[in-house]
């Protein structure tokens, strides 16, 4: 209680005793606190001048609409003469690579280069040209035209990096297909947040207390969607951790067996072997026991055929017998080579057991179905009995008439 009390008390504006406020007057939040724009910061143009041509400008300087249009051709032109060496210069360099990353991020640098120094060239020009209002709004326009240019460069570069980088997947294995989505989406997000920071300091707002009112927000927001927000960091969590990947065959300990089709941050899809498809949300398969039968070094899965025989036959007839149909069948994989073993001394059966491998997991029913038949037919043609519950009625004496 003392520390949520506390909490309320520094929340609220409260004025403390004996400094004068009337008690019972009404209580107002207070106003956020402001900072200086950026745009007030800027120095004047003239400042960029050597001192040789400061001279000449104050005389220019007398005609404050003719300064601007001077300064606004100046950056123009210098735009365009710069956007020209630096982009021709890193395109020579891009084009010695054998990727085409480079030229990929060349070709978005273009318009941010430009737009960068023709607005700066106009802040400067407004500011010369001595207008009676509305210059610190073109100032801050143009500024925040600035900072949303390089946002949207900044997001595509970033994804072009990210998918290249992926293509490596021998030096960087946490960036793959199945983690990319994840990883763009947090570097736009920082990059839309780092951005959102800088335009609230060129209005001149104090990102402060919007951070605090975002963070009661959250809280808010946290509580009513907490199944939402589960689902969302369970999904990030099996997007890193990898534990299946789209095509694999997994088998949860709630029953449900199929191949993983879709792997979404909210939920996850099993398409059966009846062709239903489930939908488990991430949260509940991030708590579960997941049986991946497509994993390992290979996707191959190895199937048991459990049998038994009558007391009395050929245990090395039976072997061959079982190896046979194994190594008949075009489903069974030859290396690893199928084998056969005696398990044990059952009640009324020698029980053996076939193994042998397969290539996908899904044709693991069909498979079994063909062996079970091929074993059958197999016993039955080399005389081996496959022994069953039956029940031996003796008549000791027969009834006199």
């Amino acid at each position: 209680m003392p520390t949520l009390i506390s909490f309320i008390a520094a929340a609220l504006p409260i004025a403390p005793a004996g400094s004068g406020v009337d008690s019972g007057a009404e209580m107002k939040p207070a106003a956020p606190a402001s900072v200086n724009p950026i745009g007030d910061q800027l120095p004047e143009f003239v400042d960029y001048l050597p001192q040789q041509l400061r001279p000449a400008w104050d005389t220019i300087a007398q005609y404050p609409a003719l300064q601007g249009l001077i300064i606004a051709l100046l950056f123009f032109g210098l735009a365009h003469l710069v956007r020209g060496l630096v982009i021709r210069s890193l395109s020579g360099l891009a084009s010695r690579s054998k990727t085409t990353l480079d030229d990929d991020i060349v070709k978005h640098l273009r318009k941010p280069l430009f737009s960068t120094i023709f607005l700066f060239g106009l802040i400067l020009a407004a500011k010369a040209s001595d207008l009676p209002t509305g210059t610190d709004l073109i100032v801050n326009v143009m500024l925040s035209l600035i900072i949303v240019n390089w946002i949207g460069a900044l997001m595509n570069i970033s994804s072009i990096v990210l998918h290249a980088v992926g293509n490596q997947r021998s030096r960087f294995r946490i960036i793959e297909e199945r983690t990319i989505p994840i990883l763009d989406l947090i570097i736009k997000l920082l990059i839309l947040l780092v951005g959102s920071y800088v335009l609230l300091l060129v209005w001149g707002i104090n990102p402060v207390g919007w951070l605090a009112s975002a963070g009661i927000v959250g809280i808010a927001l946290g509580f009513a969607a907490k199944d939402t927000l589960a689902n969302l960091f369970s999904g990030f969590f099996i997007l890193a951790d990898a534990p299946y990947k789209l095509g694999d065959y997994v088998n949860l300990d709630s029953g449900e067996r199929g191949m993983v089709t879709n792997i979404g941050m909210r939920s996850t899809r099993l398409l059966t072997r009846d062709d239903v498809e489930i939908t488990l949300p991430n949260a509940v398969i991030a708590n579960a026991k997941i049986v991946n039968e497509s994993g390992g070094v290979s996707p191959q899965m190895r199937v048991r055929l459990n049998v038994g025989v009558a007391y009395g036959s050929d245990v090395d007839q039976v072997c061959e017998v079982l190896q046979a149909v194994a190594e008949q069948h075009k489903d069974i994989v030859r290396h690893p080579a199928p084998r056969v073993r005696m398990r044990a001394f059952g009640a009324s059966s020698l029980d053996f057991q076939l193994m042998g491998w397969i290539r996908k997991p899904e044709d693991r029913g069909r498979i079994l179905h063909e062996l079970l038949m091929d074993t059958y037919k197999a016993f039955a043609a080399a005389d081996i009995e496959i022994p069953y519950n039956k029940t031996d009625l003796y008549i000791k004496e027969m009834p006199k008439p």
